[in-house]
């Protein structure tokens, strides 16, 4: 139409408040439904502007220089809007405007221009008509007219140019020459052009340049981490953890998956599992198989820790020897902790029990004998450093296997050893008034006693008796000889000093401590693979045959049944040569190994057994790696496993789901997520069914469950939102994704409350990906999403926020301003999670305006939409200048 235009819908659609989008109408009104038509839905039909009634009609009305028509609901155009389009003489019809023309002048075949009767245009003059001037239909300009001596001068705005007739003005091009000065996308517009990026990149303030968005710096992009990319984004997951929903981690159940490799039992955790083994049997070196727990023969004895003490005069010296399973841990420069054994964990269940320990062999099953004691060294530091050479220690009483005191009953099994130095404790209860350097030294022991040992005059409780006396008698030496520095730790061969009393000048210290090394200006623990020399003070690979796998340590774990072969630096136990391969076995899960026998197989590394395929089925030949191997009588596809009793496939139950082809298992969904229907066929088809959202007084959102995931099927939720006193809603829906081919079956609905016939400020069940602004026709919302058992689709995410309801004037003005939806850069706005963000905050706060600068409004917001706003605010605060 002239001076504007108008977006009308098709029969069955309405056109929504924003002027733009069209929506389906409702195919069946809700019965006893008493609201009328509102002009919310357009329903009504105006051509130009709507009004509601008091009494809850509509109202139509044209805008100036147009009048309503016959029907109360079209306009037509009248005289009084420029001339009617006459260049001449306008007259009212009931048909609309009729031009004519003066004396001499003929009209056009346009019906609005007048020509003279016998004048004959020429384009090189520089004007058409000598007796026109620009008081007559602004001189038949299309834009701008200036009267001269020679008659009118029709001149076009910038972003047009003037055609042959001298009076028509013809819209520019610009994307055609250098695509605009646009980086990705040029859209020509009636006198200008615009500028837009492609999916995952912002355009920047100049209005040109597109910049790739970093989804990462959002709140909630992911769950775990986020990796950016150019126009995307990827989310990942922790060890332990799977993606589902496009952006969330769930916990995998491993013992789903085939049980988890596991021999006999097998315990889910967050992130891992844990295999588990019956009584009478302990957890083998991989973790998955179960090996007889034995005693150990005449003559062999477990590893153990070995506690040391010699007293010379006044002195008391002790060691501490750690025969293997040695776990030292520099938690800090004034902090370290250093175990020797493995302790027995009682109070649990024998399968946990077992499952735990990893002694070659075990002495006994009675109730070790436990000692806690905690010593003070003031003016001290926690200092674990090669001892220094010219110091020895004679051989005295030990507390230990081999000992030929009067504890040679009594055998220790774990110690654990922790020095912590820190300054005057904080309170009024500190004893410290010198707040000179404290060193706290905890240690743990635990020994066992043999039952075999007892006799008619001694049973096992006076075996314990006596071992705890000892125990104790140890202790007050141990205190004692840390006192005075005499107290050494001896792993792998070689001794190490426990604290050091500081000097009345302390040296500097170049190297970093045990179990670190210098990497440049900093320190480093030494890396997996690699232990702490305390001779050459560096970290060094671990040799053949040894592996470690933690840092920082002081020595290499020996490979099970090493011959001193392997590569060096192993970081694990599979890393350490001679494994058995897939398909393979022995009694160790090393070489030498045999084949699986028909009909069975086994996928995994270093393995003493492997798995029968069940039901009788049998192997193509010896060594099957895989349940592949197996010869099933029917294939499997995706969302199936194969049943070995019945020997057919069973579509995987609802919660579960397989990939691949020919499995024997299906695989639990992660986390809380279940599937909307049996068979599902990847992890994508698991789904969250929590509603989502964070409601909150001031600003909120509410979240379609699994979001940005598709959302599951037979799904509902419910959220309110209740402003405080003197708070109006404002919601921004950035893009909303509902199967349209659902016939409705998807809903998002806004109203006052759960009951049909309240106010409803918003109503959808289709897709749109151009966002929309509006505020609630009521002070609370009651917001309700159904879904049905058909189509699936992403779903939402719509924030919203409560202001302050004297500007409800200024916020209704701007949202229902078409401008603010005309160009695709203020659509980006309202989809721009932190420009969103930031906006909210300042509408809920208004003070918090003046958190950004002139300079910082510039760099996020662009000119257009600045302007925009600028001229909204200043008519609101100014509304007379």
């Amino acid at each position: 139409m002239m001076g504007s235009y108008e977006c009308r819908c098709r029969e069955g659609f309405l056109l929504s408040d924003n002027q733009h989008t069209c929506i389906q109408r409702p195919k069946v009104q809700m019965e006893g439904a008493k609201e009328g038509p509102t002009c919310m839905d357009k329903n009504h039909g105006c051509a130009h502007i709507c009004r509601e009634t008091q009494k809850g009609g509509i109202a139509c009305e044209c805008r100036p220089g147009f009048q309503l028509t016959r029907n109360n609901k079209d306009c037509k155009l009248t005289c009084n809007y420029g001339n009617g389009g006459c260049q001449h003489i306008c007259e009212e019809t009931d048909h609309g405007p009729k031009c004519s023309c003066h004396m001499k002048f003929v009209l056009h075949s346009d019906g609005k221009t007048c020509v003279g009767e016998r004048s004959v245009p020429s384009q090189a003059a520089p004007q058409l008509f000598p007796n026109e001037t620009c008081a007559v239909n602004n001189g038949g300009c299309d834009s701008t007219c200036h009267d001269s001596v020679t008659g009118v001068r029709c001149s076009c705005p910038v972003g047009f140019t003037l055609q042959p007739d001298r009076k028509t003005c013809k819209d520019i091009d610009e994307c055609r020459l250098n695509n605009g000065g646009c980086d990705h996308v040029c859209r020509n517009t009636v006198g200008s052009f615009e500028c837009s990026c492609k999916k995952g990149y912002k355009l920047l303030t100049n209005e040109r340049t597109c910049q790739d968005i970093d989804e990462c710096s959002f709140d909630r992009t992911c769950d775990h981490f986020c990796v950016n990319s150019a126009g995307s984004f990827q989310c990942l997951c922790h060890k332990g953890y799977v993606l589902y929903g496009l952006a969330h981690c769930g916990d995998i159940d491993e013992c789903s998956i085939n049980r988890g490799g596991c021999k006999y039992g097998c315990i889910n955790s967050l992130g891992s599992y844990e295999c588990t083994c019956p009584p009478g049997f302990k957890l083998h070196w991989n973790r998955k198989d179960c090996v007889e727990l034995v005693k150990c023969p005449p003559g062999l004895v477990a590893p153990k820790a070995t506690l040391t003490c010699n007293k010379t005069g006044k002195k008391e010296s002790c060691s501490l020897t750690c025969a293997s399973k040695a776990h030292y841990l520099a938690e800090s420069d004034n902090s370290y902790s250093v175990s020797c054994g493995i302790p027995i964990l009682r109070g649990k269940s024998p399968a946990r029990l077992n499952s735990s320990s990893s002694q070659s062999c075990i002495e006994t099953l009675a109730p070790p004998v436990k000692q806690t004691a905690s010593f003070k060294i003031k003016n001290a530091k926690c200092h674990l450093h090669p001892k220094l050479s010219g110091r020895t220690e004679d051989r005295g009483r030990t507390l230990g296997p081999g000992s030929a005191q009067p504890c040679s009953n009594c055998l220790v099994t774990f110690v654990n050893l922790k020095c912590d130095s820190s300054k005057k404790a904080k309170g009024r209860r500190a004893r410290n008034p010198s707040n000179k350097e404290v060193t706290r030294i905890t240690l743990e022991l635990e020994a066992e006693v043999k039952p075999g040992d007892t006799t008619g005059s001694c049973n096992l409780s006076c075996l314990r008796q006596r071992m705890e006396k000892q125990v104790k008698t140890y202790i007050k030496a141990l205190k004692k000889s840390i006192n005075q520095e005499r107290f050494l730790i001896r792993v792998a061969g070689l001794e190490y000093e426990v604290a050091q009393k500081l000097p009345q000048a302390a040296p500097i210290q170049e190297n970093c401590g045990p179990g670190w090394e210098r990497d440049g200006s900093r320190c480093v623990r030494c890396s997996s693979g690699s232990y702490y020399h305390g001779e050459q003070e560096r970290c060094v690979p671990c040799p053949p045959g040894t592996f470690q796998e933690k840092e920082g340590q002081l020595a290499c774990d020996l490979c099970p049944g090493s011959d001193g072969h392997g590569p060096v630096g192993a970081r694990n136990i599979s890393s350490c040569a001679g494994q058995c391969p897939m398909g393979y076995f022995s009694s160790d899960g090393f070489k030498p190994c045999q084949p699986c026998p028909q009909g069975a197989y086994q996928p995994d590394l270093g393995r003493t057994l492997c798995f029968p395929c069940g039901g009788g089925l049998s192997t193509k030949r010896e060594g099957a790696s895989s349940f592949h191997d197996c010869e099933v009588k029917v294939q499997c596809s995706p969302g199936h496993y194969y049943n070995t009793t019945v020997h057919r496939c069973i579509r995987c139950p609802v919660g579960t789901y397989q990939t691949e082809f020919r499995q024997n298992y299906c695989i639990s969904c992660p986390g809380n997520t279940t599937t909307d229907f049996d068979g599902a066929t990847s992890v994508s088809q698991c789904k969250n069914r929590q509603c989502g959202g964070e409601m909150g007084e001031f600003m909120g959102y509410i979240e379609s469950p699994n979001y940005p995931g598709n959302y599951p099927a037979n799904v509902e939720c419910i959220w309110n939102i209740n402003p405080p006193s003197k708070r109006k809603i404002l919601i921004v829906v950035p893009e909303i994704f509902l199967p349209s081919e659902d016939e409705c079956g998807d809903v998002l609905v806004m109203r006052k409350n759960w009951s049909a016939t309240s106010i409803t400020t918003y109503e959808t069940c289709q897709t749109y990906e151009r966002p929309i602004a509006f505020t609630a026709r009521s002070r609370r919302l009651w917001i309700n999403f159904k879904s049905n058992e058909v189509n699936s689709a992403r779903g939402f995410q719509i924030p919203y926020v409560t202001y302050d309801e004297d500007y409800e004037q200024l916020v209704e003005d701007i949202v229902r301003d078409g401008r603010l939806y005309a160009s695709e850069n203020h659509q980006e706005i309202l989809k721009d999670k932190k420009l969103i963000k930031t906006l909210f905050d300042v509408l809920a706060h208004p003070h918090n305006y003046f958190k950004y600068t002139t300079r910082e409004s510039n760099e996020m917001l662009p000119r257009s939409f600045i302007r925009l706003i600028s001229s909204k605010v200043s008519a609101f605060l100014r509304p007379y200048k």
